[in-house]
Parts: C-alpha cells; structure tokens; sequence
C-alpha cells in the first residue's frame, strides 16, 4: 500500500507524523494532504533512511540537488563527495542523473551513501543499455525501458522522473508553431528521437498504466517530467508548453485515481511576469499535486551566475506556491558542476526557498529570521552563526574580524542600532 492509499484509509503512517513534527501541523493535516496528492512523501518502501520529509500544499518550499556520471566524466568517488555536500549543504533530495559506465553500481553508492529523498530518469539509463545490447539507442524496445523502471524502482529510488507527458500530438504542434529552443530536456531529446525514429507513440504515455504499476509496488513517487519545457524566455507559455501541462494533467488524474503519489515536473526559462500565469496554469490543470520548479530561470544572458537568475525565479514561483525547487549551478550551461558549484548551487537555492517560506509568517523560516535580526542587533555571534545557511562563512568572517574596527558592518565603535534605542529608549 502506498502513503496514499494508506491515507485514505484513515490511516496514519510513521512518515506523515514526522513530516507533521517538522513543519508544525497535525498529523491529521499530514494525511488529508497526502489522500487528496496534495503532498507527498518520497519514501521507497525497499529503503530505510532517518531522514524524511513532504513536499506540497502548505509546506516549507524544499530543495533537490544533481550529480551524476557522465560518459566523459566517469568519477563516482567524484559524484559521492558531490552528493555529500548536497545532503551537508540542506537539501532536502537529490537526482542521480547517471550516464557512465555502470549506472546500477553509482545508483548504488548514491542509495548507500545518502539519508535523503534519492531520485532518477529511467529513460539515461534505458537508451544507454540499448546502445550497449542493440547498437543503437532507437532500438529499445518498451521492455527495455519497463525493465530499468522497474530495476531502479526495486533498488529503493524514492521519486522518479518519468517523462510520460511527451505524446505525438505534443509534438506535432512543435513542428507546426515552431521555437528559438525546441528542446532542451535530455529525456525528452532521447524520446523523440525515438518516437520519429520508430513512427510509435512514447511507450511512456502509451502503456502509462503498466508504469502506473511498478511505480505502486515500491510507492516511488511519480515526477511527471516536463520534456517540452521552455529552454528561453522567449518560448514561456507558448503552444507547445500549454500542451504539456495539459497532457501531464491528464497524466496526474490516473495517477490519482490508482493511489500512486505524482508530482509534476515544471519548466526551465520563464520570464518573471509569466511565473504567476505558469503556476496557476501548472496548478489548476494538474489537481494542485506538486510542483517541481527547474528553475524558473528568469532572464537568459547570465552563463556562469544561473545559480542566481534561477533563485531569483525560484522565489517568485516559490511565493506562487511551488513547492521543490532544482538548483542550478553556476556552471549550468557550461559543463558539468564541480563540489564547489554544488554546494553553491544548493545553498543559493535554499536561499530562494527560504525566501518564500518567510511568507508564513510565524512559521520555521519567519522565527528563524528573526532570530537573526535579533542576534544582530544585540551583536550575539553565536546565534547569527547558529541562523547562517552557511555558518563556516560566518564563522570565517568573524574569526578575520580586528575588534578595535569597531562594528563589523559600518565599522564605527557605536552600533546604529544602540543609538537609535537610546533615543527611544528601548532596553
């Protein structure tokens, strides 16, 4: 039985108490959340991990991480150190998006080294075994591909990118209406060459109820991934991303009504007055389950600072109810990230979360603010370090501090703020 169904039996489970201790409401508001989809809980049943959270309706924003081997960077120890800054730095989940050599071993190590939500794209995985069994990646078959879902499923993935909502109709209004970027997602890449290739439907979208199935078995979440997405501003909203929306509502509505818990998986580059538009689109259409953010990446011009132009969109969608965002790194659209861009692109991302978290003001976020503000202004160290996303920055800074330069911030011996409550003669 999956969260889901066990939920709308009434029953409620160890994870939802958890997720209900950690974002402050009841257990009961936990499981009326998670019967109707509105939230979900990545928990495989095959994996055993202390670490459990819920994403969805009235929850904190969370944030995921990427790593992964590629074909010309097949490092695993690499990719371990990277996923252990991703959990060390405060994400809440992370994606092995593996092409290497061995898949099913670095999928392994991504498990055994992990305590938090593990996700993947089946469809890597699949075209890479094609290639290696058929010659060529269009020779999959739908069994191949079945299988892999099943494989990863089986080893303890808690959500999984499956991107069922590429249909031929959707593509045949690419063709027709035409963008400066057609696509940009790699699954969605691989399965339209496919599809064109073999003139047959994406298998994904044409047996959805047999992936239905193997995803119930292991209650792995259902990430609807968006194939189509927009890759520039100038393609947000356009025929082919409506489409998509509406083809992967109709995806959630069977995925609702077999009990498997779904998510929704939402586009890169959309432009800041297209994000409130977007996400009421996103959430109207698809039952108000999840929404999964890559990005949004608000303006096009910035390689090497997309860490920031996607956290400035991210919060914008975030305050428009978004509820899990993938970072981006600095070097997203360069090449592959490092530790180091890593671990800036989860803290950066966090940032944007916490941004629209602060929205519910008396929630974790807000009283973490202003504990900060208040460890400011009475000058406790300790307790700014104790707020800090990054608190071995801060503890840096201080540590390289000479007291006699007076207040670290405008370097005068007299704290503004202890003028100013002299005058008004607060204590």
């Amino acid at each position: 039985m999956t969260q889901m169904i066990k939920a709308r039996a009434g029953k409620i489970t160890e994870e939802m108490e958890m997720v209900a201790l950690q974002e402050g409401f009841t257990p009961e508001f936990i499981r009326a959340g998670v019967a109707c989809g509105h939230i979900v809980i990545p928990k495989n049943k095959n994996r055993n991990r202390s670490k459990i959270c819920g994403i969805g309706g009235g929850l904190d924003v969370k944030v995921n991480g990427l790593m992964g081997t590629a074909q010309d960077r097949d490092d695993m120890e690499m990719e371990v150190k990277k996923l252990q800054i991703i959990e060390a730095a405060g994400a809440h989940g992370f994606m092995d998006l593996s092409m290497g050599a061995d898949i099913d071993k670095m999928r392994k190590l991504s498990l055994e080294k992990s305590n938090i939500a593990a996700g993947c794209v089946p469809v890597y995985q699949a075209c890479m075994e094609a290639v290696e069994k058929r010659g060529l990646m269009v020779n999959m078959t739908s069994d191949d591909l079945f299988e892999v879902v099943e494989r990863q499923c089986e080893a303890g993935m808690d959500f999984m990118a499956v991107h069922s909502a590429l249909n031929m109709d959707v593509l045949k209004i690419l063709k027709r209406t035409g963008r400066v970027t057609d696509i940009v997602s790699r699954g969605g890449s691989l399965l339209t060459g496919w599809m064109f290739h073999n003139d047959k439907e994406n298998p994904l979208y044409a047996e959805f109820d047999r992936l239905l199935e193997i995803l119930k078995a292991t209650d792995t979440v259902l990430s609807i991934g968006d194939a189509i997405r927009p890759g520039s501003n100038a393609d947000s909203l356009d025929q082919v991303h409506l489409r998509g929306i509406m083809v992967a509502g109709e995806l959630t509505k069977r995925a609702l009504e077999a009990g498997v818990q779904v998510m929704v998986e939402g586009p890169g580059h959309v432009p800041l007055n297209h994000i409130p538009t977007a996400m009421l689109l996103q959430k109207r259409l698809c039952f108000d389950v999840p929404y999964y953010i890559l990005g949004f990446l608000a303006t096009d011009i910035a390689p090497g600072y997309d860490n920031i132009t996607g956290a400035i969109g991210g919060a914008f969608a975030g305050m428009h109810g978004a509820d899990f965002l993938c970072y981006l790194t600095p070097a997203e659209h360069l090449g592959l990230p490092n530790e180091e861009d890593v671990r800036i692109g989860v803290e950066t991302t966090r940032i944007a979360a916490n941004c629209a978290n602060v929205l519910k003001r008396g929630g974790a976020a807000w009283n973490r603010d202003l504990a900060m503000s208040r460890a400011r202004v009475g000058r406790n160290q300790d307790e700014q370090v104790k707020n800090a996303i990054n608190q071995a920055n801060l503890i840096a800074a201080f540590a390289a501090q000479n007291p006699s330069d007076g207040c670290v911030v405008c370097e005068d011996t007299r704290c503004p703020a202890d003028v100013a409550a002299e005058f008004f003669g607060i204590a």
